[in-house]
């Protein structure tokens, strides 16, 4: 069209085609208001996600809390570390007593017991893991880096960290502590309001149980000749079934008293007001 006008105005261009579309290629405004939108290119993934490997070879880990739990006539905080497989994609949750580097080295080796030898294990920046509560973060200061790194390297396995303020690093992690509070939350208010410690170990591993048989890929979900969708538990366990609940029959009586409140889920600045997790 602009070149139709040029013509039109009695200009013969030499090589018009080309001039007109280096000018205009080279103008902004047009660029501006012509141009298709740009779409963000994505950077490839890590070979650790990628590698065929054993699950938790490579791990990427975090806090989330704090839990009230009741034991006796005494109110506790309890928190959870969550661990990722960057493969499998599968988790595994192990229950954090307090915020020491005694505690957080227990849980270490509970998963090396459990899942295996661990390669790499990432965290956040240092060990100021960055958790949502202001107290959790202040609680996590007093871990002792050099002594974790002692411990993970006698087992041959190597500690690494995120640069600092970036998050989006340990986003495949991040990611699942807000559906493990999503499925937490709703079995606390379904639970005894009375919830120890032994109980609370038993639904962390029932909510690692939930978000590991997730399908790994929504191909072929509507297909009903399709096999059966890959989930992160086919991986760990080698079984299908989901597994069954629990016999009994328990009646809503025996969950909750009309009268109690559960102390996970209300604050205690007054009542009907929720607490995060």
């Amino acid at each position: 069209m602009t070149l139709n006008a040029l013509r039109a105005s009695v200009f013969w261009v030499i090589n018009g085609a080309k001039v007109v579309s280096s000018f205009i290629f080279r103008c902004v405004e047009c660029r501006r208001k012509r141009w298709p939108v740009k779409e963000q290119r994505t950077a490839d993934l890590p070979a650790d996600r990628v590698t065929a490997t054993a699950p938790f070879t490579h791990t990427g880990m975090d806090c989330f809390g704090r839990i009230v739990v009741k034991e006796s006539r005494k109110k506790y905080k309890r928190y959870g570390l969550v661990l990722t497989c960057k493969s499998s994609r599968a988790i595994h949750i192990e229950t954090l007593y307090d915020t020491s580097t005694d505690c957080f080295i227990n849980a270490l080796r509970c998963l090396i017991d459990i899942r295996g030898p661990v390669a790499t294990l990432h965290s956040d920046q240092g060990s100021n893991f960055v958790g949502p509560a202001i107290e959790l973060r202040e609680a996590l200061k007093e871990l002792h880096a050099e002594i974790i790194q002692s411990y993970l390297s006698d087992r041959e396995c190597a500690l690494e960290f995120n640069p600092p303020q970036a998050s989006h690093f340990g986003g495949i992690w991040k990611r699942q502590i807000k559906t493990i509070k999503g499925i937490l939350t709703t079995m606390l208010c379904e639970a005894s309001c009375r919830l120890n410690t032994s109980s609370l170990r038993t639904l962390l591993y029932e909510v690692s149980s939930i978000i590991s048989s997730r399908p790994l890929t929504t191909n072929n979900l509507n297909d009903p000749n399709a096999l059966e969708p890959l989930t992160p538990k086919h991986i760990l366990t080698m079984k299908s079934k989901a597994p069954l609940p629990p016999p009994g029959t328990f009646v809503r009586q025996e969950l909750r008293n009309d009268g109690d409140r559960c102390s996970t889920c209300v604050n205690s600045s007054g009542p009907g007001k929720r607490r995060n997790i």
